[in-house]
């Protein structure tokens, strides 16, 4: 794995071993988040158990450390050098758990990469996730964004999570309700932010094989390969290639994939953009209408758009980029101007799905 070379590459080069943990000083984190930008972890260490998440969490108290807990990276913004004890998760493995005549429930560990997980239930014809391929991040990340795309969302393959309390130190387990998924949110982004570090994800995934390709775009990509009764991993297939034809390849240049959400409008709100500008895409749902957010910001003109270092893409205007030796400020300020010029013009506020720290 690349993060084995980085590790290592980092250890030779620390100043410190501060203790039996193996716990860093000092740590670049230009290889441990997507948009490559290059920031310092005070304290650094991986974590591939629960009984090193445990120790860790003493640990941070008795440094008088805050701790600060990193899976794939794919979702923040490091603006700043972090004062924390990072804990990267690297905790690993596939632990079918129990099953029935429809379902298997399969655990598994935070730190496995998500699509790693998807690739592994494809070929152990586990339904359920073939819509969420290649979507980066570890699987211990997904449940506190409710990662969603092509018209599935983890909620709706999810069982249950288990947790470490911070403050107690307790092992917890989390059910689909108490873990309050939505648009892009669940618990963990709002009233129990920062106080719990997820060890495992128990998903169920179903024996039938209910295929899901209503989506406009996976419906084409199999039109146009002749596929009449796709498998899952012919669902797969097509969505890695839709996102690899749309998406920038974090490895190649940084970014964070999606960085706004997409806004949903009140119905009103949505016939006075559309009176104005008739082409305007539209999802109604239960509280309103969906607009992507793609559409507002290319119709504001800022697709293509390079300033320096950083900028947006240029096909797909939702994913901002780091084109090398960028700084998360710069992509901070580029995106409140974003923002502000959607607004300006059609009086919708877009809300980022990345973590800025």
């Amino acid at each position: 794995m690349q993060y084995s070379f980085y590790l290592t590459k980092f250890l030779f080069n620390s100043q410190h071993r501060i203790n039996a943990m193996n716990i860093q000083e000092n740590i670049s984190l230009l290889h441990f988040n997507t948009f490559g930008i290059d920031k310092n972890a005070r304290f650094f260490a991986v974590a591939r158990s629960t009984k090193d998440v445990l120790q860790l969490i003493q640990k941070s108290n008795e440094m008088e450390m805050p701790l600060f807990v990193l899976g794939g990276g794919s979702n923040i913004l490091l603006t700043k050098n972090l004062e924390a004890l990072v804990v990267k998760i690297e905790i690993k493995g596939f632990e079918l758990v129990e099953e029935n005549d429809n379902e298997f429930f399969l655990k598994v560990g935070a730190g496995e990469s998500w699509h790693d997980f998807v690739l592994y239930c494809i070929q152990n014809n586990y339904a359920g996730v073939e819509n969420l391929s290649l979507i980066p991040g570890t699987v211990g990340a997904s449940p506190m964004q409710n990662i969603g795309a092509y018209g599935i969302e983890i909620k709706e393959v999810f069982d249950h999570l288990e947790a470490i309390d911070r403050d107690t130190l307790e092992i917890r387990n989390f059910s689909s309700e108490e873990c309050k998924f939505g648009y892009r949110e669940s618990v963990f982004k709002n009233d129990l932010k920062d106080q719990y570090v997820i060890t495992h994800v128990v998903f169920r995934l179903s024996k039938s094989v209910l295929i899901n390709a209503e989506y406009g775009a996976i419906r084409q990509t199999l039109k146009e390969k002749g596929v009449h009764n796709p498998t899952i991993k012919d669902i797969s297939d097509a969505v890695i290639e839709i996102r690899k034809s749309k998406l920038p390849d974090p490895a190649l240049i940084g970014n964070a994939g999606s960085f706004f959400k997409n806004p949903t409008v009140t119905a009103s709100l949505y016939e006075k953009i559309k009176s104005l500008f008739p082409n305007v895409p539209g999802f109604p749902n239960e509280e309103g209408v969906k607009i992507p957010a793609a559409w507002l910001i290319e119709q504001a003109g800022w697709k293509g758009k390079r300033f320096g270092n950083v900028g947006v893409h240029q096909f797909q205007p939702l994913v901002l980029v780091n084109y090398g030796g960028g700084d998360g400020n710069e992509i901070k300020e580029l995106s409140k101007k974003i923002q502000e010029s959607v607004q300006a013009k059609f009086e919708i506020l877009l809300h980022p799905e990345v973590n800025f720290l």
